[in-house]
Formats: C-alpha cells, sequence, structure tokens
C-alpha cells in the first residue's frame, strides 16, 4: 500500500505550484477544491515522512543498544511509535468518498408518534446545529414547517464548513451516517399519566452540490407558486411566495416557503434539489457509496430505527454499531462526536478490510 505514496508526493508537489500561481484564485471554485486536494496530501505526506523517519531512529537506536543496553528500552518505545505512525498512514491511504469534503444539506422530519416526534425532531435539529458551532461551522435553515407546539414537521438546514477542513473533518463526511430513522422514548409533554412513549423522526444527508458539480436543464423543471402555511406574519399567507420545483426526469421534488420572496425561496430550492440530484448521480455511479446512502431511511418507520434515545435512563444507543452511553443530555446538547465516531470507524474497519482482502 505504501508504495503509492511516491505518486502522491509528486502531485503534492504539482499542488503546491499551481496554488502558488496567481491565475489559480482568479477562479475561487478551482482554489477551493485544489486546496482541498492539497491539505488531504499533506496529512498523507506527513504521516509518511513521521513512518519513514521513526523506522531510521528505530535501526539506530538499535544499533547503539548493541553497545550500550540502556538504548534497548528507548528502541522499543521508537518502534510502538512506529507501529501507531504506520496505523495512522494505513488509514489515511484508504480511499474516500469525494463527497467527504463537501459541506452538508441535512433534512429532519418528524414521524410516527404526531406533535411529540415534531418535539423530537425540534430536538435533533438543536443537536446538530450545536455540534456545528462546538466545530466552528455555519448552520443555515433553508426551510421549515413548524408544528403547533414549536417542534418541526420537517426542517432542511445547510451545514457549511469554515476554510478547508482537515481530511475526514467537513460538515457531509463527518455527518453522513446520521441518516436514518431515530427513535425517542419519553414522556411528551402532552402525556397527563406519565406514560412513557415511542416515536420517530427521520434525518437524511446529502453532501451540497455547487454548481459546477452538475448541470440542471431549466427544461426539466416543473415550477409552481403558491402560498406559504404556518404562522401569520408580513407577506405569509398573502402572497403567492412559497415555490415549489419538479425534477421531472427523477420525480424528486423540492418546495421552500421561508423566505420572503419568490426568488428567494426559489434559489433556495435550487440548492436543496441539486444536492439531491447529486446524491442521486453519485449513487448510480459509485457501489460503494451506494451502499452507504440506501442506509438512509426516508420513510420514517419506529421498526426501521438506527439510534433510541432513551431519556429516562438517559441513554443513546446506536443499533448499527452497538454504541452505547448514559449521557444523552450530553449528547443532545452537541456532544456528538463519539456517536459519530462509532459509525465512522466501523466503516473505515470495513474499507480497510475490504483493501486487505
Amino acid at each position: 500500500m505504501f508504495e503509492a505514496v511516491q505518486g502522491l508526493v509528486e502531485e503534492h508537489a504539482q499542488l503546491e505550484e499551481q496554488l502558488g500561481a496567481p491565475e489559480t484564485h482568479a477562479d475561487q471554485r478551482l482554489a477551493k477544491r485544489l486546496n482541498q486536494r492539497y491539505a488531504e496530501l499533506s496529512s498523507v505526506i506527513s504521516a509518511w515522512r513521521d513512518w519513514n523517519r521513526l523506522g531510521e531512529d528505530v535501526v539506530a537506536a538499535r544499533e547503539l543498544a548493541t553497545q550500550d543496553p540502556d538504548f534497548a528500552a528507548e528502541a522499543d518505545e521508537l518502534e510502538d511509535r512506529r507501529l501507531a505512525a504506520e496505523e495512522r498512514l494505513r488509514r489515511l491511504l484508504v480511499p474516500r468518498d469525494p463527497a467527504d469534503a463537501k459541506d452538508a444539506i441535512l433534512e429532519v422530519k418528524s414521524g410516527e408518534g404526531g406533535e411529540e416526534s415534531a418535539l423530537f425532531a425540534g430536538d435533533l435539529l438543536r443537536m446538530y446545529t450545536r455540534f456545528a458551532e462546538q466545530r466552528g461551522w455555519r448552520t443555515e435553515i433553508l426551510d421549515a414547517t413548524e408544528s403547533d407546539l414549536g417542534g418541526y414537521k420537517s426542517v432542511t438546514v445547510a451545514v457549511k464548513a469554515k476554510g478547508t477542513p482537515e481530511p475526514g473533518e467537513a460538515p457531509y463526511g463527518m455527518l453522513k451516517f446520521e441518516g436514518g430513522v431515530h427513535r425517542v422514548q419519553r414522556i411528551p409533554v402532552t402525556e397527563s399519566q406519565g406514560r412513557v412513549h415511542t416515536s420517530a423522526a427521520g434525518v437524511t444527508v446529502f453532501p451540497e452540490a455547487e454548481q459546477v458539480d452538475l448541470v440542471v436543464d431549466d427544461n426539466d423543471l416543473r415550477i409552481d407558486v403558491f402560498r406559504s402555511s404556518g404562522p401569520g406574519g408580513q407577506s405569509v399567507n398573502t402572497t403567492d411566495s412559497a415555490v415549489r420545483i419538479t425534477h421531472v426526469p427523477t420525480g424528486i421534488v423540492v418546495s421552500c416557503q421561508n423566505e420572503k420572496s419568490q426568488l428567494q425561496n426559489k434559489e433556495q430550492a435550487m440548492r436543496i434539489l441539486r444536492s439531491r440530484l447529486l446524491a442521486a448521480a453519485q449513487e448510480e455511479a459509485d457501489a460503494e457509496a451506494s451502499a452507504a446512502r440506501r442506509t438512509q431511511v426516508r420513510t420514517v418507520d419506529r421498526s426501521e430505527r438506527i439510534r433510541t434515545y432513551n431519556f429516562p435512563e438517559n441513554r443513546i444507543s446506536d443499533h448499527r454499531t452497538g454504541y452505547k452511553a448514559h449521557n444523552l443530555d450530553q449528547v443532545l446538547d452537541g456532544d456528538l462526536l463519539p456517536v459519530l465516531s462509532s459509525s465512522l470507524d466501523a466503516d473505515l474497519a470495513a474499507r480497510l478490510d475490504a483493501l486487505e482482502q
């Protein structure tokens, strides 16, 4: 596997030269793409150099140990560090889904459980936005339909990183396994008898598409306008500002009503549509990515759950990885990294196994 590094070293040098050219930065999208690849390769090359250096240090320490036994312990310590560096390098060399470096669009929808499910959808939205804040990401609600008690029947949020994230640190790469059915067990605010109820909300995650990722033919779109629903206010329920876009070839339908103007709603709807189309195209083109995205259950059925949030026991359980912890209150406040890592580590282990077979 490590033989491939020399080619990456050459690519890294070429990228460095390209990034130093003024014409590269005249095209911001190109500069961003090159910077992302440069950061990815920089991590690989740094790990490769550490591994080589530690190998040389081990050899030197073993030679010195033949004359002075005190160096034997140092040689053993260096050997352990080299094995750790080797494992890190192996992980960095595993091929990544190209979409992992992208920002994300995340949708949360209430399901079985009525108003309680909508309130839980709101809790999930807060969990993701708090986690994003902790990582310095920016979130933007693109569309939302609120419930009577302040929850969400559906909400779509864009999650964007600042600058160029390190490999594996971008929003989509970290959040992509959140897609599926999330089940909650707790006493609803509407329950007068104090009984624990079970309800569910669904989450779907897409990589956010840029306009250069794919071209959407205007002739393939059917655009309808209608009046916004929800709480009253200026421009709400009084003008046809809400927009519904249907991509005729695929049947994908997107609607937005949050903004005051029809034009703004159309722009937001197109962002969501492009991301859904990109995800669909990647599913078709990439079997490995398809297998990952097929785990994102789009029908909110309590029997098809990926995770359970048990409030009476303050417990969170991931049914795919076996992860369990009794810190649900902290997780819902944004301490989500250990839960995410259980899925990311399982995926990495599976890809490593596939490479070694």
